[in-house]
Order: structure tokens, then sequence, then C-alpha cells
């Protein structure tokens, strides 16, 4: 069966996230040491201990849920000897949501896991800065087709900032903006007909031009990371479509602060690909839920304990 490796985004982290696979496996609790070192702090114990409204904080959620992904690729390398780069290897892509991307390419040997620690807390904090808090929202459009969802951001925003943000699944659309104009996009989709509108728990509205800010620091601190083509392309959230060239992944990952995470297409592009089977490598089954919206032909599993790194690896 082909393969795809996908790397889940920030809502997934949870008190005790990779702390069986640390006991589990030296692999991983190496991982953990690895990105306490070079974040200068300790990490592994909030994840391990919390507490949850630290651990919630976008500068600390982002390179933990990477810290996890990465602890089992570690594991599948040493106890299954995956190889993304080998010829034998069954995984053609790899994909992430949002942050999920940068776990994607540390996966992929892009960039060191060192270096994708040190980014995504600097990603974390530029995007919470970006927007003094209470200024900014997001919102779930539930039921609204993409175009239908823009549609109604466009409406929404009256000179104020209101734009798709994550395109999920079919009928699962995601809005970011200014907090009025998000609020106003809600009560305009109930008219059109949306399932349910709900805002969601963030501290900034993220993918939207608002993190305009954000995206300047993330090309200056990208410009000073050494980065290697991947050792299997990614699925680029911005464009979705493959890109394999180190610079051009460097740009894309600038342009996806701002960008639209264009996962749904993501997904049935690697379908077209001839992948069938989507493996979610890390912290909760987000987007292997995602995966049968979008298209239920496609296999999904998560591998995020040890008793699924078991599983899967007998299953290969």
């Amino acid at each position: 069966m082909t393969l795809a490796f996908i790397f889940p985004g920030q809502g997934s982290q949870s008190v005790g996230m990779g702390q069986e696979l640390a006991a589990a496996y030296p692999a991983a609790a190496q991982v953990f040491e690895e990105v306490d070192e070079a974040l200068g702090e300790n990490l592994s114990k909030l994840m391990f201990e919390g507490p949850e409204d630290t651990l919630t904080l976008t500068e600390n959620a982002q390179p933990a849920l990477m810290a996890v992904s990465l602890a089992v690729m570690r594991v599948l390398e040493s106890e299954g000897g995956l190889d993304l780069g080998s010829a034998k290897s069954k995984v053609k892509f790899v994909a992430g949501h949002s942050l999920g991307e940068y776990s994607a390419l540390a996966a992929a040997g892009t960039f060191s896991i060192s270096d994708a620690a040190k980014l995504l807390k600097t990603r974390g904090r530029a995007m919470q800065e970006a927007v003094p808090v209470g200024e900014g929202a997001m919102a779930a459009l539930l039921g609204l087709e993409l175009e239908a969802a823009s549609a109604v951001a466009n409406q929404a925003s009256q000179g104020d900032i209101c734009t798709a943000a994550n395109d999920n699944a079919s009928g699962q659309v995601v809005i970011s903006g200014t907090r009025a104009a998000v609020e106003r996009a809600i009560d305009i989709a109930k008219e059109q007909g949306a399932k349910r509108c709900v805002l969601l728990p963030v501290s900034a509205p993220f993918h939207c031009a608002l993190m305009a800010p954000a995206a300047e620091i993330m090309a200056e601190a990208l410009a000073g990371v050494r980065m290697q083509p991947p050792a299997v392309p990614l699925i680029a959230n911005v464009t979705a479509s493959d890109v394999n060239d180190a610079a051009e992944i460097r740009r894309l990952l600038v342009e996806q602060v701002t960008g639209m995470v264009r996962w749904r297409e993501s997904v049935l592009y690697m379908k077209e690909k001839d992948v069938e089977g989507l493996v979610e490598i890390g912290v909760g089954k987000v987007l292997s839920g995602l995966a049968r919206r979008i298209d239920r032909d496609l296999s999904a599993v998560n591998v995020g304990t040890p008793e699924d790194v078991a599983s899967f690896l007998e299953s290969i």
C-alpha cells in the first residue's frame, strides 16, 4: 500500500503527550531531550505534567506537538528500520497541518529536530504577538463549502479582515480575522444555512493577513536555517501540491503564516497521486478523522502511542 505520513497541527495537544513513548523507547526519550536542549527549557516536563493552560500557549504547543511526532518517527526508524529516503519505502509524500508542516519537514530531513523546535518556538511567539489578545478571532463554519464560506467572510469583512483560513474537509471551513468581522460572519453564515458556527478557543487569528508581522519574523528566522531537500516530497499547505526544492519550501513556509491551509485539496491531491493510506504521526486523531470525511476510500490510521507503533510496524 502506498502511504503518506501526515502530521497534526495545533489543538491536538494534551497533558501527558509523549510520556508513554519516552518511557517505552530510548529513541523517543532522546528526541524530547534534544528539544529541551535546543530551547533551553524543560518543555518535556510541561508536556508530561502540565499545567494545561501553559502547554496550550501557542509558543509551547507548537514545538511540543512537533516533538511527539518526531519521537514517533525516531521509534519507527529504530524499531522498524523505516527510512523515508529508501527505494523500498512505501511513503510517497509527507504533509502537515499548519505547524505540522514543520514536523513533516523535520521527519523528511529538511531541517534538524533542534532547528524545527527553535523555529516553532519563534513562530508560536510571533503569531501570538502579531495581534493584541481579544482583537482577533477564528470560527468554524460547519455545513458550508469553501466557496460559500469565503463569500460569507468577504461579505462580513466590511473594511476589516475576514478570510477563509483552513479548508479542512467538505463542509468544514475555518475563518479568521478581526473579532467583529468574524462575529458578523457567524451571523451571516447561520442565515445562509450553515449547520453550526463555533468560535474557536484560540489565542490569535491564524492564517490571515493579520499575521503579516509574524510572517516577517519567520522570513528572517528561516533565512538563518540550513535546509536540505526532503527525502520525499512535501505537499505544501498553501499550494496543495508537491514540492521538494529547499528554497521553494522556505518561501512557502513564510507564505503559510498568512495563507490558507488547503488541507482538503492536499488530501485529494495525494489520492490523485496514488496514495492509498494516510498515517497520522503524533498526537490525536484529528487528521485521520478529516481524511475519512474527505475521501472514504482512503485508509487512515494514527500512530502516537507504543501500542500504535507496534500495531503499525506489524501491519507493514
